[in-house]
């Protein structure tokens, strides 16, 4: 065919319209017209051509030219080529034809193509058949429209390649992510560079897809020519990481809010209340009272079991806007925001005292947890979040030592009560650690013959730089934090090998050594068989070893100790009740307890020279005990007035600093080897 040599000059386009390949007629880089044959493979078949810029239709004209159409337009000749045609059915077509100058003056030319091969180059259909392939979804852009889709996209989105085909890639974008990625993508194509982000699509239904993209620039014999999306769904990897996250910030028993989840709520309350004057937050520290013997008497499967409900209880108890987490072990936390007062505090501490005072059923067995709360609420002294959960867990720590199942709340006054009592148990526990205690023996007298009967062991502290002192402070901090336990085990199987040394060294001597047992240590569950494994090891006669109670250990609970007693006893070991008439507890407990030996309190003693209701309550006890077989001792005998009325009142025993202090293991021996005291008494 004879191409006229302008465009002018063509008399009848239509004719251009038979023709079984494609035809493009061009000015100045302008496709101006395009045959039939052509128009129908761009799916325009029926519609008047527009025209449109050479590179939008015919991609890499020339291999190795930027811009081809300007250095072609100096050109007097025609020239073969290879380029790719994006058709409406978002596929890629190979073509191959000539490109003809027809006015180089008037750049003008027109160019006759076919496709490749039946329609596609090897290479092409080998890169169709790979993106087909891929799992990634995969979409081709050029001028923001899609040209391009593989089947993953469809399948990702719901969207077919002809419903994606000429659309603006934008309108998959979420309205609250494409104003920060739009310009992103604009930068990154500027500089030619690639662009990763993980943002949310839209699918065809509605819904919202996570998704990894990757933008590149497309890149065609050298010239840019759109660029090339991939898609990656991530929905899986975001639950896993959304699951990770929530591990990371909750507690994997309860599910509550674990300590660094609860101090970052904590922060952004603090941060809230630096801008509202009127408005404070609080902090509520929650111990349980005795979730250790639920965990040693029921397995730590029970424990695991109670502090699910537990914090279920804890979670009732709260506000919407407050925060209920675990700390760790027993240990709890609530915050509580948008409160006034410490009324308001309170208020919460209160419900959440009252929902663990009800029994827990564990295993079919009910539980009463109970547990001591402290309370504080945020003031100008709280300039960090630590300081306020501090403040709180020193109310708690005072709650504890009021006994439990308790609210306090927190004052300057009791931080330096509790401050001293830690220190205490500071103490206690280095004292421990550096085994800085011993036994010493205070004598027991007959008072009559001033034979030495029996020795009371009793710890002693001696500190570092060697002063020794009395553990009577430490007991008492020892028996709040239960380490009153493993002290008295360890001093009973020291007593009893004291014991069976002097048995060796003094064959002849009948010593009695006396051990106080805690309150903790006389209800602990293994007391009993801690005591016969001590008997068994020393090999020490039962009979010389006596086991002194409290009265107020027994009033405790009255049923079980009666019951532990009676254990005592099979054991072939004497029992003393200690500190009798502290509490002026009934007579009848002499008849009911099997006790060998009271031993009165030291504020009946002093009462033994007075005359009126005290000494009387006093001698009778003495003749009493004389009835019923029951031996007295009189502890605290400080003067000879006290000596002299207790002799004359029939007493047989005492002990006090009158008749001889404590002495360590050397003197006692030395004491035992006399066998009695050197006093003069009217007795």
């Amino acid at each position: 065919m004879n191409l006229p040599e302008t465009l002018e000059s063509v008399q009848q386009r239509a004719a251009l319209d038979g023709l079984p390949v494609l035809v493009f007629l061009e000015r100045a880089g302008i496709l101006v017209h395009a045959n039939a044959e052509a128009r129908q493979m761009l799916g325009s078949a029926d519609d008047p051509w527009v025209p449109r810029p050479v590179e939008d239709v015919l991609w890499g004209l020339f291999s190795g030219m930027a811009d081809p159409k300007t250095l072609l337009l100096h050109s007097q000749h025609s020239r073969s080529f290879h380029a790719t045609l994006p058709i409406q059915s978002g596929r890629l077509v190979g073509v191959e034809g000539t490109y003809s100058v027809l006015n180089p003056q008037l750049k003008e030319a027109v160019i006759v193509a076919f496709p490749s091969e039946r329609g596609q180059t090897p290479k092409a259909r080998i890169m169709e058949d790979v993106l087909a392939c891929i799992p990634e979804a995969v979409a081709i852009v050029h001028d923001n429209h899609v040209i391009f889709t593989n089947p993953a996209f469809s399948h990702m989105f719901g969207y077919s390649a002809e419903e994606t085909s000429g659309k603006d890639l934008r309108r998959f974008m979420v309205p609250d992510t494409r104003q920060h990625e739009i310009p992103m993508l604009e930068k990154a194509m500027e500089h030619g560079g690639n662009v990763s982000i993980e943002t949310v699509r839209t699918s065809k239904s509605g819904s919202l897809v996570d998704v990894a993209l990757v933008v590149a620039p497309l890149v065609l014999n050298a010239a840019s020519v759109g660029f090339v999306v991939t898609y990656r769904d991530i929905a899986e990897t975001k639950q896993v990481e959304a699951k990770l996250q929530h591990d990371a910030m909750h507690d994997m028993l309860t599910g509550l809010p674990n300590r660094a989840l609860f101090l970052d709520r904590l922060t952004h309350a603090f941060t809230r209340r630096a801008r509202r004057s009127d408005q404070s937050c609080g902090v509520l520290f929650v111990d349980l009272d005795h979730f250790k013997e639920v965990n040693d008497n029921m397995g730590h499967a029970a424990g695991d079991a109670f502090l699910v409900t537990v914090a279920e209880r804890l979670s009732s108890a709260v506000r919407p806007q407050d925060t209920a987490a675990r700390l760790g072990g027993d240990e709890f936390a609530i915050l509580v925001e948008n409160i006034a007062s410490v009324a308001d505090l309170e208020v919460v501490a209160s419900r959440a005292l009252a929902g663990l005072q009800r029994p827990i059923d564990v295993y079919g067995h009910p539980i009463q947890p109970g547990a001591s709360i402290g309370a504080a609420i945020a003031g100008p002294d709280h300039v960090a979040p630590e300081s306020l959960i501090r403040d709180a867990d020193f109310a708690m720590y005072r709650a504890k030592q009021e006994g439990g199942n308790r609210v306090e709340v927190f004052d300057k006054n009791l931080k330096i009560q509790v401050t001293s009592q830690q220190e205490r148990e500071r103490e206690l526990r280095q004292a421990l650690d550096k085994r800085e205690y011993e036994i010493w023996y205070q004598p027991i007298y007959r008072m009559q013959t001033g034979k030495l009967e029996a020795f009371e062991s009793q710890l002693r502290w001696r500190r570092q730089s060697g002063v020794v002192e009395s553990f009577n402070e430490l007991l008492s901090v020892a028996e709040e934090t239960g380490l009153s336990i493993s002290i008295g085990r360890e001093t009973v199987e020291s007593t009893c090998r004291q014991l069976r040394g002097w048995a060796v060294a003094l064959p002849e001597s009948d010593l009695t050594l006396t051990v106080n047992l805690s309150q903790r240590q006389f209800f602990h569950p293994e007391m009993v068989v801690q005591l016969k494994r001590a008997l068994a090891v020393s090999g020490v006669d039962p009979a010389r070893m006596m086991f002194e109670v409290s009265e107020t250990t027994l009033n405790e609970n009255q049923d079980a100790a009666v019951s532990i007693l009676q254990r005592m006893v099979d054991c072939n070991v004497r029992i003393a009740l200690d500190n009798f008439g502290s509490s002026l507890a009934p007579l009848n407990q002499l008849v009911r307890l099997p006790i060998d030996v009271v031993k009165l309190d030291p504020s009946l003693t002093a009462s033994a020279p007075a005359k009126g209701r005290k000494s009387a309550v006093l001698e009778s006890v003495i003749e009493l005990g004389r009835k019923l077989g029951i031996q007295i001792v009189a502890q605290g005998i400080e003067s000879e007035a006290q000596l002299d009325a207790l002799c004359r009142m029939g007493c047989e025993l005492g002990q006090g600093q009158l008749l001889g202090e404590a002495l360590d293991h050397t003197r006692a021996r030395q004491l035992a080897v006399l066998g009695h005291w050197s006093l003069q008494s009217n007795c």
